[in-house]
């Protein structure tokens, strides 16, 4: 099963694709600053179109918003999840979501790993030479593999 997942943002999405185990492909969808924010949500929306076309994912799992002190954060952050919401429903995928406390768990055993802990855990289950660069690819790639554990065990957590 070919999965998708997306750590969203609008500054910067990361996106990673895991099928059987493996690494496809994974990579950010960067905007800029200077644009207007429908610009670059518009920018995000066209990037994902191009992974699905290009990769066409089974199923697709996107990082849960967690609380945020910052409400312009927050804010974007939720814009951004839902373009790639919108992108995944536009292709007829269902979408799991996962919040960065089930992430840490699923992917380092432990709802206390360091950013750091996940990204070395994500390396060795792909079998990778380093870890993926930048920090939100490899996030993304752990919400992959997170759903594909999920998913294994029958308890993917579908919106």
């Amino acid at each position: 099963m070919r999965i998708l997942g997306i750590d969203p943002g609008t500054a910067t999405l990361g996106y990673g694709l895991v099928e059987n185990g493996k690494m496809l492909d994974y990579g950010v969808i960067t905007t800029d600053k200077v644009n207007s924010e429908e610009d670059r949500l518009l920018s995000i929306f066209r990037g994902l179109e191009e992974i699905m076309h290009k990769y066409n994912p089974d199923e697709v799992a996107v990082e849960k918003l967690f609380f945020s002190k910052n409400i312009k954060t927050a804010i974007t952050v939720s814009q951004a999840r839902g373009v790639s919401l919108l992108v995944a429903a536009k292709h007829g995928k269902k979408v799991f979501g996962y919040t960065p406390l089930q992430v840490k768990q699923g992917i380092a055993s432990s709802g206390t790993a360091t950013k750091k802990d996940v990204q070395f855990m994500v390396k060795m289950i792909l079998g990778l030479d380093k870890i993926p660069k930048p920090d939100d690819a490899a996030d993304a790639l752990a919400i992959a593999i997170v759903h594909c554990n999920y998913r294994s065990n029958n308890i993917a957590l579908e919106l």
